[in-house]
């Protein structure tokens, strides 16, 4: 008898920085769907957000590796290493790359707002189901957006995902719970150096050198050059 896949939530973002907010939505989703363990796809770079204030990648993974301490999370910059710069291109290839698992996309309210701009998000939730945790300030945008439009049709409780019987995307779950106000944009505000103090923790002081940050997931060395 082979062994159940392993259930496993996917949360993209910059994570610029990574904070308790992201760990708590996580946990929530976790819970609320029964999911084995969460990857955290921190992007080289988000095709819808400006790059002028984006912190290396090294110092975004660092992080989160720090928010996911004592958790079934794993943060990972494996977007760098497939060369995928979309989400619907990325998920495929997760897909592709590991069939042990079964994918679940988690996003906040906020994207699903603006889910109808994105590369072929419909091609996206075709493959894997998707769970959208509530945001404050844009639960009211996002169920009257074009994309909420299409993919009411497609509901289903989140019991169907804990159950984890046979399912097919697209498939949407609506969660909700208590809000969460913390936001990276208010932390990069109170705390302009918070990346370089991440990435000075681990300098040579000897040698004034960085040591390579490597993958949490695929334990591949981060690209230097390609961390802005």
């Amino acid at each position: 008898m082979s062994a159940p896949p392993v259930l496993t939530g996917l949360l993209g973002g910059s994570f610029n920085p990574a904070h308790g907010g992201h760990r708590r939505i996580t946990q929530f989703a976790a819970e609320a769907l029964g999911l084995d363990e969460t990857w955290w796809l921190v992007s080289p770079g988000n095709p819808l957000k400006p790059e002028e204030g984006m912190a290396p990648l090294s110092a975004r993974l660092l992080s989160a590796r720090k928010q996911a301490r004592r958790a079934r999370i794993v943060p990972t910059g494996i977007e760098q290493q497939l060369g995928t710069r979309y989400a619907v291109d990325t998920l495929e290839k997760l897909v592709q790359r590991y069939p042990k698992r079964r994918f679940v996309w988690l996003m906040g309210a906020d994207n699903l707002a603006q889910l109808h701009r994105w590369k072929d998000w419909r091609r996206l939730a075709r493959t894997m189901p998707i769970a959208v945790i509530a945001r404050p300030g844009y639960d009211n945008v996002a169920m009257a957006s074009p994309a909420m439009a299409w993919l009411r049709r497609y509901r289903v409780p989140a019991a169907s995902i804990r159950k984890r019987g046979q399912w097919s995307a697209p498939a949407l779950v609506l969660l909700r719970f208590d809000p969460d106000h913390r936001s990276a944009t208010a932390i990069r505000r109170a705390h302009a150096g918070w990346a370089e103090e991440y990435l000075d923790q681990r300098s040579d002081l000897k040698h004034r050198t960085l040591p390579p940050v490597r993958d949490s997931l695929t334990f591949r060395r981060i690209r230097s050059g390609e961390e802005a």
